[in-house]
């Protein structure tokens, strides 16, 4: 499904160029072997390294804490959330990737003890003209896609409670990343469609911790995402893909 820009609402966060390509790819999300299987390689290391960084699936009071999952596309890491047991918001403005979102779930219901999974089509300005307010925000492989990091950052931060948490993984703006993430993954290894990234809309660690400050969200931790032999694994080498937790001061 591919989406007309007069679909769009104003002010989105992404451009309406990266929602119609995301789009395009809906039907294959979940096929591990397909185009985003860069993805589902490094998403038991997101889910785990996000396990590590939320607080508990539920509060003091027993109250599930509630997780938005911006950028979902058809809900990889979603699904991960929930099966940990947060009542998770998956949000996309890429309808044709939530519509396969749902689909799957349907089709693989989440096991006993998950919590509650719900999608919506829609944007981060969507919310937060609603006054929504979430525990935490995770916002993976999407700030590099996003037409103002600084806003997009401001925004998540404002949707978070008082002493919330955000996770965000990106590309780092290197050299090595040029040659790897991009030309290597897109144009050599095809492990992407080409043109998925634009090498000079990735962020370095530095960057980022600098937008961070300016939204109001303190960096606690961050690691680099490296593949192996065994799968992805955790890293100091922040020099391709790395992944953040900050916190609402």
């Amino acid at each position: 499904m591919q989406l007309n820009d007069s679909s769009l609402p104003a002010g989105l966060s992404v451009a309406p160029d990266e929602i119609a390509r995301f789009s395009a790819l809906a039907d294959r999300w979940w096929d591990p072997s397909g185009p985003m299987r860069p993805l589902h390689a490094m998403n038991g290391l997101r889910i785990d390294w996000a396990r590590r960084h939320l607080p508990p699936p539920r509060d003091d009071a027993g109250r599930l804490r509630q997780v938005l999952d911006i950028g979902c596309g058809a809900g990889l890491a979603s699904e991960g959330l929930a099966r940990l047991g947060y009542d998770v918001l998956g949000l996309d403005a890429a309808a044709a990737a939530i519509s396969a979102g749902r689909m799957h779930v349907e089709r693989n219901p989440l096991p006993p003890g998950s919590g509650p999974l719900s999608y919506r089509v829609g944007s981060a300005e969507d919310l937060q003209a609603e006054g929504a307010r979430f525990d935490a925000i995770t916002a993976l492989e999407v700030i590099e896609h996003v037409t103002d990091p600084a806003a997009f950052l401001r925004l998540l931060s404002g949707m978070l409670r008082p002493g919330g948490t955000l996770i965000v993984s990106t590309m780092n703006r290197s050299l090595r990343a040029l040659a790897t993430a991009k030309i290597g993954a897109e144009y050599i290894l095809r492990l992407l469609p080409p043109g998925t990234h634009e090498w000079r809309k990735f962020i370095t660690p530095v960057e980022l911790g600098g937008l961070a400050g300016q939204a109001g969200l303190r960096v606690s931790d961050i690691a680099g995402m490296v593949p192996g032999l065994r799968g992805w694994r955790e890293s100091h080498d922040l020099g391709v893909n790395y992944i953040a937790c900050m916190v609402a001061d």
